[in-house]
């Protein structure tokens, strides 16, 4: 078989064009046609790259994800004071979600479909719960925390820094009339106001 010109090229644009329309409309929702309607190519050429749309899903599943895993686990790993990490990682996926505004949308919808792709990569890239809770607890007993559970943890700051996100709709709408500005400029806010939250709340007097 003759290998089709400009290969690389042409799978990069498939691959762009096909996170377009799995962000927009999810897997379940995307269709092979539209993403070659979005690439600019016909269906047997995208067919050529990409035998299946689950093989075509997964490639930017992964390739979405591997953007944000790797980081947390690398942050949850290093030797930092745990609520320096914590405040790191607010920071860091903060600003990711600003420039990937809709992403979360896609992950939620995404994690309510297929829990176990996320939580098999998860666990392929390092990231280990019990051991953070592990570390928690060693800074609990050395006085540095108050008693708390990843599990807590972690949903408290997965709803601090997403729901904005998520809710923006209604929120810009209910909560700053509509004004897309101060919108902005309240999720820029949000990075200070949720790590000193944490500090507050894990903190002892």
């Amino acid at each position: 078989m003759i290998k089709a010109m400009g290969s690389d090229s042409t799978k990069t644009k498939i691959l762009q064009s096909a996170h377009q329309v799995f962000i927009r409309k999810g897997m379940d929702g995307a269709r092979m046609q539209e993403i070659a309607d979005e690439a600019g190519i016909n269906k047997a050429l995208l067919h050529y790259y990409f035998h299946s749309k689950d093989q075509l899903f997964n490639e930017v599943f992964y390739g979405i994800l591997s953007q944000m895993i790797p980081g947390l686990v690398a942050l949850f790993s290093g030797e930092k004071p745990f609520l320096e990490k914590v405040e790191a990682i607010v920071t860091e996926y903060d600003s990711y979600l600003s420039r990937n505004p809709i992403l979360p949308q896609f992950i939620f919808r995404e994690i309510n479909r297929d829990p176990e792709q996320l939580s098999k990569f998860m666990s392929d890239q390092g990231l280990d719960f019990d051991r953070i809770q592990e570390r928690i607890d060693n800074e609990v007993a050395q006085g540095h925390l108050r008693p708390i559970t990843f599990q807590h943890l972690f949903a408290n700051l997965i709803g601090m820094i997403v729901i904005p996100y998520i809710g923006r709709p209604l929120f810009q709408l209910k909560l700053f009339k509509g004004d897309a500005e101060k919108y902005d400029q309240f999720l820029r806010e949000r990075r200070v106001v949720i790590s000193n939250f944490i500090r507050q709340a894990l903190t002892k007097d």
